[in-house]
């Protein structure tokens, strides 16, 4: 790519390398489409949960060398812990060079606070019953092969990919409800402490969405996943987009990404 996108932050969460649902190639398609002066990897960028010897490919590897030659060149990388990657928060306030590992995060963007953490402390069914969560995510890996030999028959069938998750998820009753009250939880506690901003990732939804209760308001962000959504969310002239890579628009010797800018 003959020039790279320069946004001020840019806000990526639940890759989940090391798991047959991550998108690596695709991840690394977009990273290198931009330069961002902050990268926040806001939880489960690696999935050490299902983490097995067997299956960590080149292409999973390759993210991870981006990572680093990223904080090797200018860009501060924050690494914020989630719950498939919490094996990490041990080491939470680590810095390394332009790299660092912590919980959560706090910025000040153009004089307004901005509050980024993965959003699993949310979560009571990960606290009550975290046995049943890594149960669901090991099955959650074996559904997404399934899909994907689901979609290589539809494919040659010259019919379009389906997403057996996704379908899934929309069937679930109480799906909708918990995404709801993920956002007002959050969203509550951000105003009452000041927070113009608040940033998750964990429910794999991307969204951003002005949220008002009678103490006041903020904007509520989910940077999505790379696993179905590939959405990442960018900041750049005191203004939120954002960006899914199945925008991306092949142009005769570059991709344009295509983004949705939602509001300051």
């Amino acid at each position: 790519m003959s020039s790279k996108r320069k946004p001020e932050i840019v806000v990526i969460s639940d890759v989940h390398l090391g798991t047959f649902g991550a998108h690596a190639t695709e991840l690394m398609d977009y990273l290198e489409s931009i330069q961002p002066k902050k990268l926040v990897l806001n939880g489960d960028f690696i999935d050490i949960w299902q983490f097995r010897k067997s299956y960590f490919p080149k292409s999973h590897l390759e993210v991870i060398k981006k990572i680093i030659d990223f904080s090797t060149n200018g860009t501060e990388v924050i690494y914020i812990t989630g719950n498939h990657d919490e094996f990490l928060r041990k080491f939470s306030d680590t810095q390394i060079g332009d790299l660092q590992i912590t919980d959560k995060l706090v910025l000040e963007l153009d004089g307004k606070k901005a509050w980024f953490f993965h959003g699993d402390v949310f979560d009571v069914g990960i606290h009550k019953a975290k046995w049943i969560a890594k149960l669901g995510g090991w099955g959650y890996d074996l559904l997404i092969l399934i899909n994907r030999l689901l979609n290589f028959i539809l494919v040659k069938m010259g019919k379009k990919k389906y997403s057996l998750s996704k379908k899934i998820k929309d069937s679930v009753k109480n799906a909708g409800k918990f995404i709801a009250g993920f956002e007002k939880t959050v969203s509550d506690l951000a105003i009452e402490n000041g927070y113009k901003y608040v940033i998750c990732g964990h429910i794999h939804q991307p969204k951003i969405i002005r949220k008002t209760n009678k103490k006041g308001t903020c904007l509520y962000l989910n940077s999505g996943d790379w696993v179905e959504n590939l959405s990442a969310l960018e900041y750049e002239n005191k203004k939120w987009n954002l960006t899914y890579y199945h925008q991306l628009k092949k142009q005769p010797e570059k991709h344009i990404l295509a983004a949705i800018t939602v509001i300051k």
